[in-house]
């Protein structure tokens, strides 16, 4: 055995890997936010996780650059990601946490960051430092994230499926007139990320991006890079969220949400249920003709009936193309807060004093990582004891 595997498996080696952390938390906010948003939240995640967690809260993307378009949030957020992992070489495992438009980015980065299948160990991979030997021990066949393998990808409050619809942008209050007015006029206030999240994004004949998000394309791998991840979990506000709807944030159709509890998890205030979805063997989401059509007429005459007619088309395409791959999908429900109508800023406790009724969602996210992190370290264990 030479020096560098007796440092692995030797008690001496462990533990001078323990002192460092091994695994990157990204924290990714949303729109017209900054990294202070999650400061009860980063607090709480570094007294529950320890020290083998780098746990970093991005500020790529603060307040109007989310306004310059997902895919170029996303790729400033892969770029920021990799400065982090190249001067921080203990890192073995990466996951991502992201609330409400930063979850659009953090797929977005995590196709920039995807690598395709490395093979699994052989005696070659024996060489080099222990950093580089466990990276490649526990690299996932389904391929690496920034280098690392990819534990972790969850979501809090985010509009997976757009913000068109009945429902996906609560405070229109499901109003004609305002629902007309909100697509041509999203671009004037939130630039390209708006006509993103309208769906009416690109020429007509060209689908749009989020609907390019939902499957493997030439702008990237998007399903392999989230099928990369040992986990993927949806939080999503049953309720009183005004900004994101319960259907777009849990990736569900209207038939499939569920009569939600009005009772907690125990220990888990406002966390009502979860729910293991495993993938679903679909078709890849594709445009079909009849949606250029609609997006074209969506564009130009953005009436009710033409937007309603579009956007069911790209809903039922990014769900086949998401359902894909399992998720873990959490609903939350703030109806018995105190200050419920704070929900989209509840679920990941912006303010400590103002969204403290997030608590409960905090304590649960930090447990499902725990719970993934105790996975590791049994399988981790028996393969640095083979060594």
């Amino acid at each position: 055995m030479n020096t560098s595997q007796s440092n692995l498996a030797s008690p001496g080696g462990i533990v001078n890997m323990e002192d460092k952390p091994d695994h990157l938390l990204v924290l990714v906010h949303g729109i017209l936010a900054s990294p202070s948003d999650w400061t009860y939240f980063e607090a709480e995640l570094k007294r529950r996780l320890g020290k083998k967690f780098l746990i970093y809260a991005s500020s790529c993307n603060t307040y109007t650059k989310t306004f310059t378009g997902i895919d170029g949030a996303g790729k400033r957020l892969a770029d920021e990601v990799m400065q982090v992992v190249k001067r921080t070489e203990s890192l073995k495992k990466i996951s991502f946490l992201a609330h409400s438009l930063g979850g659009l980015f953090a797929r977005y980065a995590v196709a920039v960051l995807y690598t395709p299948n490395v093979s699994s160990y052989q005696s070659d991979d024996l060489a080099g430092s222990p950093a580089t030997k466990f990276k490649t021990l526990y690299s996932s066949n389904k391929g690496l994230i920034a280098g690392l393998e990819a534990i972790n990808f969850i979501t809090l409050a985010t509009p997976h499926l757009g913000v068109r619809g009945n429902r996906q942008l609560p405070f229109l209050l499901g109003v004609p007139f305002l629902e007309k007015l909100a697509a041509p006029l999203a671009p004037i206030f939130t630039g390209r990320t708006g006509s993103q999240l309208f769906l009416t994004d690109g020429k007509p004949n060209k689908p749009p991006l989020l609907l390019r998000m939902a499957s493997d394309c030439e702008d990237g791998k998007f399903i392999s890079a989230l099928g990369a991840f040992r986990c993927r979990v949806l939080y999503a506000n049953v309720s009183y969220d005004h900004m994101v709807g319960w259907r777009t944030s849990s990736v569900r159709r209207e038939k499939e949400l569920p009569k939600p509890p009005r009772r907690s998890l125990d220990g888990y205030k406002h966390v009502v249920d979860v729910e293991y979805c495993p993938p679903v063997l679909s078709e890849s989401a594709h445009f079909p003709p009849e949606a250029a059509k609609a997006k074209e007429a969506a564009q130009k005459e953005p009436s009710i009936e033409n937007t309603v007619e579009y956007h069911e088309i790209m809903e039922e395409e990014m769900i086949h193309g998401l359902q894909r791959l399992g998720w873990m999908k959490v609903d939350v429900s703030f109806h018995s807060a105190f200050w419920p109508f704070f929900a989209h800023n509840n679920i990941h406790v912006k303010n400590e004093w103002f969204h403290n009724a997030g608590a409960g969602v905090v304590a649960h996210v930090a447990n499902t990582i725990k719970q993934q992190e105790k996975q590791q370290d049994s399988s981790s264990t028996y393969i640095a004891a083979s060594l």
